[in-house]
């Protein structure tokens, strides 16, 4: 897990929209993009459409990211507190 990596799943143990996660961490939006989108492939967070409403479907983060809520799998969290 990279530090940008790691620095995003800090926020995500509570559902985020993607307007917290930009102003949390002050980077580009294509950065968190990015990030997520890497998190997403590796099963380490998933996508909300709303606050509860989880995607069943495979979402292409960096198109729809700026829209979408996020949060750690269990599988994200054990990665996240083993480093």
């Amino acid at each position: 897990m990279t530090d940008q990596e790691f620095e995003v799943m800090d926020e995500l143990y509570f559902v985020q929209p993607f307007e917290y996660l930009a102003t949390a961490l002050g980077w580009e939006e294509q950065t968190i993009l990015a990030t997520l989108a890497g998190l997403y492939e590796n099963g380490l967070i998933k996508c909300l459409k709303t606050p509860d409403e989880e995607c069943f479907h495979q979402v292409d983060v960096k198109k729809e990211g700026k829209t979408m809520f996020f949060l750690a799998t269990k599988k994200g969290l054990m990665a996240h507190n083993t480093l």
